[in-house]
Formats: C-alpha cells, structure tokens, sequence
C-alpha cells in the first residue's frame, strides 16, 4: 500500500472507531461562549487542556499569548518545523462559540453535550468550528502516525473570539509575522454548498454594521393631541431605508454597486450547483439581473437587522421622540470600504434625510477578500480532494459571510484556501447546531489526502 493509501486508512479507522465522535464531545463539552462573561475561563481552558496537548503529542511546539486587545480570548500558535527548505502551511480555527441558548433547543438536546442522532451530531460549536479544526489536525496527526512524519512544516493559530470578530487578530498578526509566516493558509470555516461534495472558498464578503438614527425630541408625546403637529421619527427613518434599495432590495446607492463581477467570476459562479438551504429562497428578491449564486458570492447586500421605536413590548397612544435601526452591508472585493458610510450619508443627504444619524457600530467587522480561482494552490487543492473524495469541489471565489481572512491574506500575504467541513443546514448560530456524520468522515479523507500529496509533490508552481 502506498504512503498516501495507508494515511487514507489510518483516519478511516479513526472515524470508523468512534475516536472521531468522542474527541468532538469533548470539545463540544467546553462551554467556550465568548459573547458571554461566564465563558471567559473557559477560553484559556480550551486552550491550555484541549488544544495544547493534542497539538504537543503530535510533535508541536506551543505558545499561548494574551490578546493584544484587553479583555478579550487569547491566542495558540503550535509550529511544527520538520526542514526549513521544505513548505510550510499556515492552519487556523476558533475554539470560541456563541451564546448556547440554552432552553431553545428542541426536547432532547442540550448545548454542551454531544448528541447522536442518526447522521447528525448536535452541539453549540459542533458545527462552527471545533469540528473543523478538528478534522484538520487530525488529518496532519495520520500522516504523522503513518509516515512518521508531515513532510512539510505546519503551524496552526487558534483564537479565542472569532464570534466577537476576532478582535486584537489583526494586530496578532502584524506583531507576530515571522512567528506565522508561511507558504499557504488552508484552513476550515462556514458551510459547503453541497453536504455531498467539497467546496473550496479563496475569500470572503465584508461585513459593515452600523445604526441609523432618527432623534427628534426628548420623550414622547400623545398621538391625539400632537398627531399631525408633530413628526414621526419611525416613518421618517422608514422613508429613509426604503431610499437605500427598491422594494425587492436592490441596492439604490451607486458606491455600493461593485465593479468586481468579472465575466471570468461569473464563469465561476456559473459552474456550481443551485443555491439550496434549508429553508425556502426568494428567487424575486435582490438584483433582478443577477443569478442567486451571482447574488450571494458576487455582489453586495443590505439587511436591516433590528428596528425599535417606541416601547414595542408595552406600546403608549404617543408619537416616538426617536427612532432606530441597526443595518448591515456585506459587500465584495472591489468596494471602497473607506467610503461604505460617506456614501451612504450622501444618498441619504441626495434623497432629503439629513436628520438620519449614520453611528458605526462598535462590533468587530471584516474586510472583503477574494483570491483568483485560477491561483495554482486552488487548482492544486481542487484535483487533490477530487481524487480522495471522487467528488469535484465546488470553486467559490469568496464565501457569502465574513471572516477574518484578510489577517492571512493582506497581514501575511498569503494565498487562502477554505475548505469547509458543514452544511447549510446546521443550524450555525442557532439552536439544535449539528454536523453530519457522512460529511465529516469525507472531509477527513480528503484533508489527509490534501496534505499526503503536499507532502509527495510540494507547493505547487506558479
């Protein structure tokens, strides 16, 4: 049996035995909330009693920093150096996940407790993302196991506060680039396009959150007495929301409008499967001349998160004196994200709104990246699954959602290759979250496989 095949046996054996399953519930078991102050011991603890030891009995060196940002997750950085000359892969996950929700989920599960059923293993973080560092060093482990050796260096970032927006990340990674410097990134986050196949993502949308504000007074007065005499707050800012796209969502102002979807990129697009989820799609909903996988990977868009005026809950026959609404723009490679907010307060001032406040939320948010598709490591990547899988991956140019992928790809430099260890339907950030059986055992192969022919072949040439 060649070195390759008796990897690929190797981590079959580790799914198969049951090994795979126990080492996720006790990960899953770490209530690592980092939206909530009673997870804040148990990021160190992550760390410290989970990562650290499974990491040094493969040979790994670690450090665990403190974030450079005060009050926030710390940091892991395990390094392998097999042989200088040889590449070296830069790995990354996050052991924080977000609130539990405890109560919400259905009879029979708890957040923190591994639970089989049939195909699907339920556990806040099961999904996003424990399984997926996971399943990627257990990979590297097998070739260690088998071949006695990586054949390339490895070194792995793990951080505490992904779900808070990775902050101090960035920071991380400009005072600490020799210690992470590397050839590659390959690492595991979000949903494949299809639970059947792999996908490989090279980027992600941006994100901009931000609040738009109507205050008109202090206080709020009586509808009766003041209806007429007294402007709305909540029906001026509805106005004024409606000015930013027409009313199946098409985004009204021209800075939000990219330039990025090249016919190469809708080529790309072109090629994947239908956009499917687990729940039903509005197929008339944002840019009408654009397809559904044009939409979602290729081009901006605008959601209004939350709204208040008034007292919802406890509603008074008054007129607010204020209104607001939290609202998001995710946006691709080829929009100016100094310019996402003047923009707006532009077409806002155009359309007559000036009394509209724009406040920049104070949340952590992504940049947009994306890498050529055409890159060789994609194309090494894509032939490397297809051939421990018998599945094409799906070619994605940047995911739908964000991520912190521009530490890697703009503080490092680096060429970023995704690979996807969930599904659509996981039920990521929710209640009753799970990964399926089926899928990760796939993605076990295909990391071993990935990294076994890394080994034999090297980086691939430009």
């Amino acid at each position: 049996m060649s070195p390759r095949d008796t990897a690929l046996a190797a981590i079959t054996e580790y799914f198969d035995s049951g090994s795979f399953q126990s080492e996720l519930a006790d990960l899953v078991a770490r209530p690592t909330e980092s939206q909530d102050p009673r997870g804040a011991p148990h990021l160190m603890a992550y760390l410290t009693e989970a990562m650290a030891p499974m990491l040094e009995a493969m040979g790994f060196s670690c450090q665990i920093f403190d974030n450079p940002q005060e009050g926030t997750g710390p940091l892991l950085v395990g390094q392998r150096i097999e042989d200088e000359s040889l590449p070296t892969v830069l790995t990354y996950g996050h052991g924080d996940v977000i609130r539990a929700q405890e109560g919400q989920w259905r009879e029979g599960l708890e957040p923190f407790t591994l639970t089989e059923e049939g195909d699907r293993l339920y556990g806040r973080g099961s999904a996003d993302n424990k399984v997926q560092h996971l399943i990627n060093l257990r990979a590297m482990a097998a070739l260690i196991e088998t071949q006695g050796k990586l054949g390339f260096n490895a070194k792995v970032l793990i951080e505490m506060g992904e779900e808070n927006g990775s902050p101090g990340l960035k920071t991380f990674c400009e005072e600490h680039k020799e210690l992470l410097a590397a050839d590659v990134l390959i690492a595991s986050d979000g949903p494949r396009l299809s639970p059947d196949a792999p996908t490989i993502f090279t980027g992600s949308r941006g994100g901009a959150l931000f609040d738009l504000k109507v205050e008109l007074r202090e206080g709020a007065n009586h509808s009766g007495n003041f209806g007429g005499l007294l402007a709305d707050p909540a029906i001026i800012l509805a106005h004024a929301l409606a000015c930013i796209t027409d009313r199946r969502g098409q985004i009204n102002v021209p800075e939000w409008r990219p330039d990025s979807l090249t016919p190469r990129i809708r080529e790309v697009l072109a090629a994947l499967p239908e956009v499917k989820s687990g729940i039903a799609l509005d197929p008339d909903w944002g840019e009408e001349s654009l397809t559904m996988s044009e939409r979602v990977f290729g081009w901006n868009s605008f959601a209004v998160l939350a709204m208040i005026s008034g007292v919802p809950e406890a509603p008074v026959n008054a007129i607010a004196g204020w209104a607001r609404a939290t609202c998001q723009l995710r946006f691709v490679v080829g929009t100016d994200v100094d310019d996402i907010l003047p923009a707006l307060r532009r077409h806002l001032d155009t359309h007559g709104f000036q009394q509209v406040q724009i406040t920049s939320a104070d949340r952590g948010s992504f940049p947009a990246t994306r890498l050529d598709p055409d890159h060789p490591w994609v194309r090494f990547a894509a032939a490397s699954l297809q051939k421990s899988t018998g599945q094409s991956p799906h070619i994605l140019p940047n995911l739908g959602g964000s991520l912190p992928n521009d530490c890697f790809a703009e503080v490092l430099d680096l060429p970023t290759i995704w690979v996807p260890h969930s599904y659509a339907g996981c039920s990521q950030h929710a209640p009753n979250e799970h990964v399926l059986k089926p899928l990760s055992k796939q993605a076990l192969i295909g990391m071993t496989g990935l990294f076994c022919d890394l080994a034999e072949h090297g980086a691939p040439k430009d």
